[in-house]
């Protein structure tokens, strides 16, 4: 069986608690795009952490973790990752990686500096972890996959090959050193020697498991809304963020994935720039960011303030519908409880007219929220197991939620534990 744990809105809504969570019924959890740019946050007992290319089943001795073909593999930073968690007394995970995911090379990282260097105040709001220019370089067919630092001859001369052209923008563009071909060559069969215990045909190894009635997990990372195809153009990401991507970056058959599982937060936040309708400002913000996620709402890898705003109705419903959800999880519904009421954005005015499609960036710019305000529940929320026990406004404020996203609120998260979820 085949499961999607994927971000229903801008990213930042708590899915790696859920993974982790959701990782104890799991035999194999699979990256299947992104890279180190965008952190989940999990605390349980070896104590906190923030994870950014390891599948969030990690903590477990009885899972198999899987670097899938479509994520953006840093290979140092994989390592780094793991010797981070086996410091702290976790168990060594056991790890595969996709003899077809693609490298993160150096010059991705500096390209991704140098470009937001350069066009300044109109800069996309990058991590600068390189994730622009290595997808861009994927798909120019100038990166190199994992199977490629096994054969020494062609990987030398397509180093040279590949670092001519970059040395070329290197000097003109953004006068920079151009980069050493022979230190570059060393640095990648380093990264072969790290990596080698860890490739395997990944496709192969799951047509087995599903073969074998394993439970799979995939797990997405950021949300729809920062998807390149669906998100907000061009403030998104650079690999999709889709469940149905999953098919693709971990290397099986659509139609093997039977539940996708989306996870929305109770407000909204977002992190980097973009259209975001919702969205709050001043003390409102602040006092929100600051009872937010656990510790506050700053970004797992940046550090960077989240922007707040409101639970968006239509945003969500959208980012349901184009992940194909057949659960909501509903997250940090906890934080809420200092309210005296809740607006929720149910539709968007966009030039005198109010609609609840999400339209397309250029008419996002223009949208105003409408909300719907409802009374809040004036308690603490934390420590409560039952559903049935949550204060009555609480409870019609998932109702309230559920009905206008249309898909069933299944899991609903009341404090940042593995443990804090109540299931209906």
């Amino acid at each position: 069986m085949v499961k999607a744990i994927v971000g229903a809105n801008w990213g930042d809504e708590g899915k790696g608690k859920i993974t982790d969570m959701l990782g104890q019924e799991s035999d194999i959890i699979i990256r299947f795009q992104g890279g180190s740019n965008a952190g989940h946050t999990i605390i349980n007992k070896y104590g906190k952490f923030a994870l950014h290319l390891l599948p969030s089943g990690v903590f477990y001795d009885h899972t198999t973790c899987i670097i899938g073909n479509g994520v953006a593999l840093n290979i140092p930073y994989l390592f780094k990752e793991v010797k981070s968690l086996t410091d702290r007394g976790v168990p060594e995970p056991k790890l595969l990686v996709s003899d077809r995911a693609q490298i993160m090379m150096p010059y991705h990282i500096l390209f991704d500096q140098y470009e937001e260097e350069r066009l300044g105040g109109k800069s996309f709001g990058s991590t600068k972890s390189g994730i622009a220019p290595f997808y861009s370089d994927k798909y120019a067919k100038i990166g190199f996959q994992v199977s490629e630092l096994f054969e020494e001859e062609s990987l030398r001369e397509k180093v040279e090959r590949v670092c001519e052209a970059k040395n070329v923008i290197l000097e003109h563009m953004y006068h920079k050193p151009a980069i050493n071909t022979e230190e570059l060559f060393q640095t990648l069969l380093e990264y072969r020697d790290m990596v080698k215990p860890y490739v395997c045909d990944v496709a192969a190894y799951l047509y087995e498991a599903i073969k074998e009635g394993k439970n799979i997990l995939l797990e997405g990372q950021l949300g729809a809304l920062k998807d390149p195809d669906f998100g907000i153009y061009p403030m998104v990401t650079s690999s999709s963020t889709l469940a149905a991507y999953g098919a693709i970056g971990a290397g099986i058959p659509p139609y093997e994935i039977k539940e996708i599982i989306a996870v929305a937060k109770a407000y909204s936040s977002a992190v980097g720039a973009g259209e975001f309708v919702s969205e709050i400002f001043g003390e409102e913000a602040d006092e929100l960011r600051r009872r937010g996620g656990d510790g506050g709402e700053f970004g797992a890898t940046t550090g960077r303030p989240r922007r707040m705003g409101w639970f968006d109705a239509v945003a969500t419903r959208y980012g349901c519908r184009m992940q194909g959800a057949t659960q909501v999880a509903l997250t940090v519904l906890d934080v809420l409880g200092y309210l005296e009421e809740l607006p929720v954005c149910v539709g968007y005015e966009i030039d005198g007219v109010v609609t609840k499609d999400f339209p397309t960036t250029v008419k996002l710019a223009k949208a105003k929220p409408v909300y719907e305000k409802l009374p809040g529940w004036k308690q603490e929320i934390r420590g409560i197991k039952k559903y049935e026990d949550l204060p009555e406004n609480c409870r019609k404020y998932i109702e309230f939620i559920e009905k206008e996203i249309g898909v069933p609120v299944t899991m609903v998260s009341n404090g940042p534990e593995r443990d804090e979820i109540i299931y209906r």
